[in-house]
């Protein structure tokens, strides 16, 4: 299914011809997948907001999301469990330090006997993710089958992952596995899946590595033009160039990474971004990272954090109309109503980008979507109406 281009006739129904491209997740399913048992989302926008009250799973929304573009790669597993703090250092089969990814903590209660299973795609079952874990024994013979079973022996168990007609082996642990094969590169492996680009954004600026990646790529692009417009919401002095830097030396010695500078209109001397203050930082992170983006996903936590509340409006236009640009579909999430107020006011007000608002709740143990369509979020943003 497409997603429609809207456009409001006079009696405000959605018209006009399928979206092109179409969007990457029209609807999604989560089954077995951490915190959450089962979920479906039957409708996903453009952009899609989650709210709902903590713990309900909406964070756990993203992970989901940025499992599936990288289609479960072992460093988008081993980074999401690393911030959830499923991580441990230990020692491996050769007596090296190595961090120690435990595969079971993905799967929901930890439960990986039988049949447990995480699926995580659309609704209509097509183009899925699926994650079990099987024996070597039960596996036919491959590269990553052989290279395992040298370790683990050949009735070892190891993470199975599906996509399409496409299968890899990823171990669900290393606590018996040669360290020199957890460095072997995954990208090498012939059951290699191709990855959907993907950024996740928690609070303030992306990694200054990716900072310092995706500001090579968009200089002196339009995608450039849209960021300094985009800081330019949250500043009092308006913002001519930004530069991202090596930050040099310090105290005699060489200093790894990079820093973000900016000139301001009229003054000779770059300052640091951060100088300007959190709303700048935030409205940098958010546009160059869906400048990274591109023909993928965002994936925004929190996305009220360090915008003020009269500024999310032109915020959400801004996400809303680069996300329509560079084909990214975004999902966000937040606790604050000036966010869900400033985000319904966005999306009515552009025709040609869909926004769609889904509370999370808890029903007999079990999570729920709510969705509200455009014309329910503006009565709520008008009236003040509670939907978190």
């Amino acid at each position: 299914m497409n997603s429609e281009r809207k456009s409001s006739g006079s009696d405000g129904t959605r018209t006009g011809p399928p979206r092109d491209p179409p969007l990457h997740l029209h609807s999604l399913s989560i089954k077995g997948f951490l915190g959450i048992d089962e979920l479906s989302i039957p409708h996903l926008g453009r952009a899609t907001l989650l709210v709902g009250k903590n713990g309900v799973g909406k964070t756990t929304v993203l992970d989901a999301v940025r499992t599936y573009a990288s289609r479960a790669s072992f460093i988008c597993l081993r980074e999401l469990l690393s911030g959830r703090e499923e991580i441990a250092t230990g020692k491996d089969a050769d007596g090296e330090d190595v961090s120690l990814f435990d595969g079971s903590a993905l799967f929901h209660g930890r439960d990986t006997s039988g049949d447990a299973l995480i699926s995580i795609g659309p609704l209509d079952g097509k183009d899925r993710l699926r994650i079990r874990i099987v024996s070597l024994n039960d596996e036919p013979d491959s590269f990553a089958k052989g290279f395992y079973a040298r370790s683990l022996g050949p009735d070892g168990r190891v993470m199975k992952v599906e996509f399409g007609n496409s299968a890899k082996l990823l171990p669900p642990s290393p606590n018996s596995i040669p360290s020199k094969v957890m460095r072997f590169p995954e990208e090498n492996w012939e059951e290699s899946m191709p990855e959907l680009a993907c950024q996740f954004l928690e609070t303030g600026l992306l990694g200054n590595a990716d900072v310092a990646r995706i500001w090579d790529l968009i200089t002196l692009t339009d995608d450039e033009d849209r960021v300094i417009r985009a800081i330019n919401l949250a500043t009092d002095e308006e913002v001519d160039r930004i530069a991202v830097v090596r930050k040099g030396r310090g105290n005699g010695k060489a200093t790894d990474g990079h820093r973000v500078v900016a000139r301001l209109s009229g003054h000779k001397q770059p300052v640091p971004l951060k100088s300007l203050g959190d709303g700048v930082v935030r409205l940098f992170g958010v546009s160059v990272a869906l400048a990274g983006s591109r023909d993928g996903f965002l994936l925004i936590d929190q996305a009220e954090s360090g915008i003020h509340h009269a500024l999310q409006r032109e915020f959400w236009r801004m996400v809303l109309r680069t996300a329509e640009d560079n084909n990214v579909q975004v999902l966000a999430t937040t606790h604050g109503w000036d966010c869900v107020r400033g985000f319904a006011e966005a999306a009515v007000d552009l025709d040609t980008v869909e926004g769609v608002l889904v509370r999370l709740e808890r029903k007999d143990g079990r999570t729920c979507a709510v969705d509200y369509p455009e014309d329910t979020l503006a009565v709520a943003a008008r009236q003040g109406i509670e939907v978190r």
